[in-house]
């Protein structure tokens, strides 16, 4: 029996070569899209899952609310993880991490520059499961002022050397430190939150080391022992809370925990499962960008779009091409086929096309596998294709679809009766035209949605990166100059005599970031003000152009501007001021004193970190310097500036580094992870499209093949060919049409709903909708259009004789 279904399968395959063809190609193209979002969720979902105690490791942060400020950290203050141990039985062990964002390191004559740079304890590798390449794991960091690399630091430090028990040198200037090189770790997992390349012991200075309650910046993690509760452990926290944080607040703030609390405030420790952390954290300062739910979500829900279009293609074309079969049916019925043997032959072909499209789908997967990877950011590669689950999700689909592809057209080519079948009487398509043309209709409208999608989701990047940020990003050069030294404010004045530099200035904090908040108060007034805080020299607003609203900007002029501020119109809105003139607010720079400071200017709202917040309150005290950051505004060619530039480093850098980087590259790389999904999202919508064309080309042929002994009719009695082009494509043109109306009002819906992820976006607006909408009719009556003018324009007599 399986024998003879392949020989009809076969057949089959030879006597429609096109339909056969569109049929696999359809098939596997849906596949490919399936399997990309497949390998791309699937490694969103297993973040940090690898680690033996993940479902017992928690990362500790801290959401505080004082004031009007309301925020979640992902660090802590750094004596919690002793308190933790000593107070709270549910925790079995801690461990601290701290993040020194890039250094440089010396071996020799060789110089490299890392970031991913965090000081942790001893149990490092005892607490997570990355895998040590050399080294003994419980000892590795036991003693001050040794380091582990991972594999691909160490060989471009040392190549093809041991670096076991060499020592380097870490560090700028008179930082500079001897590490012991004790162990060598395998490169980090792509899907972990915690990202290193090198890893430090604490030396005798550690900064884990303060018993500082009200600082953070220390990344604590708990193993909790079995059975232990993260709600229990949470609950056992508000304790060291009111016996360790309480006093300090008290201290700082003036005020009891308890008063903080009644005012609506709160000072609280919460868990986070170390496996929730890259899909689903709250917090702010990650140690690694997070993914998104919605984004992953979204995508399976595309992914599944785009198969279902590729089944809707086999189904439709299928129950097309029922005249041709009908008669085989009608014959095997006659000679005793019984109607379960007949489902199970159109089931087998069904899985046959399947087998041959996930075959080809699989093919194609690892042949654009990097392609892909450049195109989402991830680092996939043959062994997710081999892993246990995506096997597993390749299997099932290729059953899910074998069974909803074959399953239609399987009960309805077997519906036909002997009599009728052997009388003629198989009008392709009689019982199933409506259903049929729902398919299209269902295909298109996903086609449109996904089309109207991805505008929206390009037109709100191309927002982000053109639109004006109250300053000017373009055509400014960023240099880290912390490892000058005391050169700093030479190298900035010899800068300034470069040709194509108009301004020279430095600063401490880095665009676009996320700045500190500190108390202010306004001078004769109650209540405090969270702040964020920025410190700039005098030439600053030549660099980056800031737009003044009111009052002026630092000037060497005043003397007093050195206890002087320049602030944010949210911040004039924050601090309640009407006017400029004589404004003076208490500046906090730590937990015990303000400080008074007169306001001389308000510039015009800036996004000084992302558009996906509203501009906070800033503040901008002059920074005499000099500090380790130096932008300078250029003009000309970039290339030219940055190589008169590094000539200038080298006068005064004693053969350090050169580091460089462009402030708009920089506001650039915010938006990375939406430029990419829409990347992804352009992708698949263009695939979906495709394949919807692809079933709409092969019905059009057919249709059109149906229908010639008609057309013939119809151009004997004087049909023109211009009329008989319109019959032929007006259907399939009603069909994108009726698909356009669904697609219109679910577009507008899921738009909105991501579009409320941004604070500055762009307004919903009708043009989109139309375009995609004329878009999509382009499309099909292009699709159809060959088939109609075809057979509009065959010889009457040939079409008269046709059957």
């Amino acid at each position: 029996m399986l024998k003879d279904y392949w020989t009809i399968f076969l057949r089959t395959i030879l006597r429609r070569k096109l339909f056969a063809s569109i049929h696999v190609v359809g098939m596997a193209a849906g596949l490919v899209a399936c399997f990309f979002i497949a390998l791309y969720v699937l490694d969103e979902y297993s973040y940090d899952r690898f680690h033996a105690h993940a479902d017992r490791i928690y990362q500790i942060g801290l959401h505080s609310k004082l004031g009007e400020l309301d925020v979640r950290r992902a660090s802590v203050a750094p004596p919690l993880a002793d308190a933790m141990l000593a107070e709270i039985p549910e925790v079995e062990a801690t461990l601290r991490l701290n993040q020194w964002l890039k250094v440089v390191m010396r071996f020799g004559d060789k110089v490299v520059i890392e970031d991913k740079v965090l000081f942790t304890e001893s149990n490092f590798f005892e607490f997570f499961s990355y895998k040590l390449v050399a080294g003994n794991p419980a000892t590795v960091l036991k003693e001050p002022n040794t380091v582990v690399l991972t594999e691909t630091t160490a060989r471009k430090l040392f190549g093809d050397e041991s670096p076991l028990d060499k020592l380097i040198v870490i560090g700028d200037g008179p930082d500079k430190v001897s590490y012991k090189v004790t162990g060598v770790a395998a490169d980090c997992p792509g899907n972990s939150h915690l990202q290193f390349k090198v890893l430090l012991s604490p030396g005798p200075d550690s900064y884990f080391k303060l018993k500082e309650w009200l600082n953070s910046g220390v990344y604590t993690y708990a193993l909790l022992r079995q059975g232990a509760s993260i709600a229990v452990v949470e609950k056992k926290l508000e304790g060291i809370v009111t016996r360790h944080v309480a006093p300090k607040l008290q201290q700082f703030l003036g005020n009891t925990l308890e008063q903080v609390r009644a005012a609506g405030g709160t000072y609280a420790y919460f868990g986070t499962r170390i496996t929730d952390i890259h899909l689903h954290s709250i917090s702010q300062e990650d140690l690694e960008p997070g993914g998104s739910t919605t984004n992953s979500n979204a995508l399976a829900l595309i992914g599944l779009f785009v198969m279902a279009i590729a089944c809707i293609n086999f189904m439709n074309l299928s129950t097309a091409q029922s005249a041709g079969r009908a008669r085989e049916v009608g014959l095997r019925k006659t000679l005793g086929s019984l109607r379960w043997q007949l489902i199970g032959q159109h089931l087998a072909e069904s899985a046959l096309y399947c087998f041959i499209a996930v075959a080809l789908a699989l093919v194609l997967c690892y042949s654009f596998l990097p392609a892909f990877n450049l195109l989402s950011g991830k680092a996939l590669s043959l062994a997710n294709l081999l892993d246990g689950k995506f096997i597993l999700v390749a299997g099932l689909l290729l059953v899910l679809v074998a069974l909803l592809a074959g399953s239609y057209p399987a009960f309805y080519l077997t519906s036909f009766r002997p009599v009728d079948v052997l009388k003629g009487d198989t009008s392709a398509g009689r019982g199933s035209k409506w259903i049929r043309s729902g398919l299209v209709v269902f295909q298109f409208a996903i086609s449109i949605f996904l089309i109207i999608f991805t505008s929206i989701v390009y037109t709100q990047i191309s927002f982000m990166q053109e639109r004006q940020l109250g300053m000017d990003k373009e055509n400014v050069l960023i240099i880290d100059a912390y490892r000058l030294g005391d050169n700093v404010a030479a190298f900035r004045d010899a800068l300034m005599q470069q040709s194509g530099i108009s301004a020279v200035s430095y600063t401490a904090n880095r665009f676009p970031g996320t700045y500190n908040s500190f108390l202010m108060r306004v001078a004769g007034a109650e209540g405090e003000h969270r702040v964020a805080s920025y410190y700039a020299d005098y030439q600053s607003k030549e660099v980056l152009r800031f737009e003044m609203k009111e009052g002026r900007y630092f000037s060497n002029e005043f003397p007093s501007d050195s206890s002087a501020v320049v602030i944010n119109e949210a911040a004039a809105r924050e601090f309640g001021f009407k006017k400029l003139e004589g404004q003076e607010i208490l500046h906090s720079p730590n937990a015990f004193v303000f400080l008074p400071y007169h306001v001389v200017g308000i510039m015009r709202d800036f996004n000084f970190e992302s558009y996906r917040d509203k501009v906070r309150p800033l503040a901008i005290f002059l920074d005499r310097g000099p500090s380790g950051i130096v932008m300078a505004r250029y003009e000309g060619n970039a290339r030219e500036v940055v190589e008169q530039t590094a000539a200038v480093w080298n006068q005064f850098g004693s053969g350090e580094p050169f580091e460089y980087s462009f402030l708009d590259q920089n506001f650039d790389s915010v938006y990375r992870s939406e430029e990419r999904m829409g990347q992804v999202l352009g992708l698949f919508s263009v695939l979906a499209v495709i394949i919807a064309c692809l079933g709409l080309f092969a019905l059009a042929a057919y249709t059109a093949e149906q229908r010639t002994r008609e057309i013939g009719i119809r151009k004997v009695l004087g049909a023109s060919v211009g009329s008989l082009l319109f019959k032929l494509t007006g259907e399939f043109v009603r069909l994108v049409l009726i698909a356009f109306v669904p697609a219109a009002l679910a577009g507008w819906w899921f738009t909105a709903q991501w579009l409320n992820g941004f604070a500055y976006r762009v307004e919903i607006g009708v043009a989109v909708f139309l375009l995609a909408g004329a878009g999509a009719m382009v499309v099909a009556w292009l699709t159809v259009g060959y088939h109609a003018v075809k057979a509009a324009s065959a010889n009457p007599v040939k079409a008269l004789r046709h059957e």
